[in-house]
C-alpha cells in the first residue's frame, strides 16, 4: 500500500487497489492499540504525532475513525467530499499511516515525535554572581546586593564542589567573588568544572571580602558578560584594604605579644598597644591617595566601640568620605577597613 501511494504521488495515476485484508491475530490477543510496548521507554502518552491528507470515500472514514481511536487519542478527521485532514497521536506511526492507505490515498505525511518536541529546553537563567565569605556580616549585605554566597570556615578553603554546585545553580553566566587566596584557588577549581557545560565562569582575583563588595556594587547585568566582569574586576583593584592584626600567637607574626599591628596590604604600617590609635594610622596612611567612601568590618575580637571611635575621627578628619560599618566580620581580624 505504501508503495501504491508512492506510484501515485509521482505519476498522478492511482494503482488499482485491493482490499487488504485484516490481520490474523491468535483469538487471546486483543486488538494492537497504543500501549506501553509502543511508547518511548519512560514516557507517558503516545510517542508520535500523525498528520495527513486522504483522499477517500466519504462512507471510509467512519471505519478510519475508529480504527485510529483504537490507536491513539487527540483524534482529528475533518474534510468531505472525498477530501480529508487527519490528525491523530499514536504510539505506532505506521500503523496510523496503514490505516489511511487501506481506505484511501495518503499524502502530505507529516510525523513529529512528542517527547523529543515537548522536552523543555533548559531556561536561560541570566547572570549571576557568587560570593565566597567566612563572615557572617559580609555575607548578609552580600546576599542584600544580590549575590549567591558560599560560606566556608575561617582559615580553612571553601569546598570546590559546593562552589561548582553554586555556580551551575546560579546562571548561565557566573562572576565569582573569592575572599582570599585559599578561596580564589577552589573558586578556580571549581570553574574548571562546570565550563564544560556551557556555563561562563570568570574568578576575579580578589583576596579580600571589602574588595568584593566593590565588584558587587558595579555589577551591572544589562552589560555584556566580559565589560561586566571588566567593570568588577577594576572597582576590586582600586579599592585599597588594611587591617588590624593581633601580635603573638601561632600565625600572628611580627611585634610582641600584646601589641596590635595595622597592615596595608602585606606592609606593617603601625603598632601599638591601643587599637583605636593603630586603626587610625592605617586609615590614615589609606585616605592618602583620596577615598571617597570608608568600609570597616568588625570582627569578633574588636574592642567595645572601635568602629564608634573611628567614625568620630573620619567625622572630624574626613568629613567628605562616607563611612559604611559591618558587624561580624572574621574572628581572626579584629578591623577589616576598605578604602575606594
Amino acid at each position: 500500500m505504501l508503495l501504491d501511494a508512492l506510484a501515485a504521488a509521482i505519476t498522478g495515476e492511482r494503482p488499482e487497489r485491493r482490499a487488504v485484508p485484516a490481520p490474523r491475530r491468535p483469538p487471546d490477543l486483543a486488538p494492537r492499540s497504543a500501549g506501553p510496548r509502543d511508547e518511548a521507554p519512560g514516557r507517558d502518552g503516545p510517542g508520535y504525532e500523525v498528520m495527513y491528507a486522504l483522499d477517500a470515500p466519504d462512507e471510509a472514514i467512519g471505519g478510519l475513525r475508529r480504527r485510529l481511536a483504537g490507536l491513539g487519542d487527540s483524534l482529528v478527521v475533518v474534510g468531505g467530499d472525498g477530501l480529508w485532514n487527519v490528525h491523530v497521536h499514536v504510539g505506532d506511526a505506521g500503523a496510523a499511516i496503514e490505516a489511511g492507505l487501506a481506505v484511501g490515498r495518503v499524502h502530505r505525511i507529516r510525523v513529529t515525535c512528542l517527547h523529543a518536541a515537548r522536552r523543555p529546553r533548559p531556561p536561560r537563567r541570566g547572570r549571576a554572581v557568587v560570593a565566597v565569605t567566612a563572615a557572617d556580616g559580609p555575607a548578609a549585605l552580600l546576599e542584600e546586593a544580590g549575590a549567591r554566597v558560599v560560606r566556608h570556615e575561617p582559615g580553612a578553603a571553601p569546598s570546590a564542589a559546593a562552589l561548582a554546585e553554586a555556580m551551575l545553580a546560579a546562571g548561565d553566566e557566573v562572576a565569582v567573588l573569592p575572599d582570599g587566596p585559599e578561596a580564589l584557588a577552589a573558586a578556580g577549581a571549581a570553574a574548571e568544572r562546570v565550563r564544560g557545560g556551557g556555563t561562563r565562569v570568570a574568578v576575579l582575583p580578589i583576596t579580600e571580602v571589602v574588595q568584593a563588595l566593590a565588584a558587587l556594587a558595579v555589577h551591572d547585568p544589562s552589560r555584556r558578560f566580559d565589560d561586566d566582569v571588566l567593570a568588577m574586576r577594576r572597582a576590586a583593584e582600586a579599592m585599597r584594604v588594611g587591617r588590624l592584626r593581633f601580635a603573638g600567637g601561632e600565625g600572628a607574626g611580627g611585634g610582641r605579644a600584646g601589641e596590635v599591628l595595622g597592615l596595608v596590604e602585606e606592609e606593617v604600617v603601625a603598632s601599638g598597644t591601643d587599637p583605636a590609635t593603630v586603626a587610625r594610622r592605617v586609615l590614615d596612611r589609606l585616605l592618602d591617595g583620596g577615598g571617597e567612601l570608608v568600609t570597616l568590618v568588625v570582627g569578633e575580637d574588636a574592642p567595645d566601640g572601635l568602629a564608634a571611635l573611628l567614625q568620630e575621627w573620619l567625622r572630624r578628619e574626613r568629613p567628605d568620605a562616607e563611612l559604611v560599618v559591618c558587624e561580624g566580620g572574621r574572628p581572626d581580624c579584629p578591623l577589616l577597613i576598605g578604602v575606594e
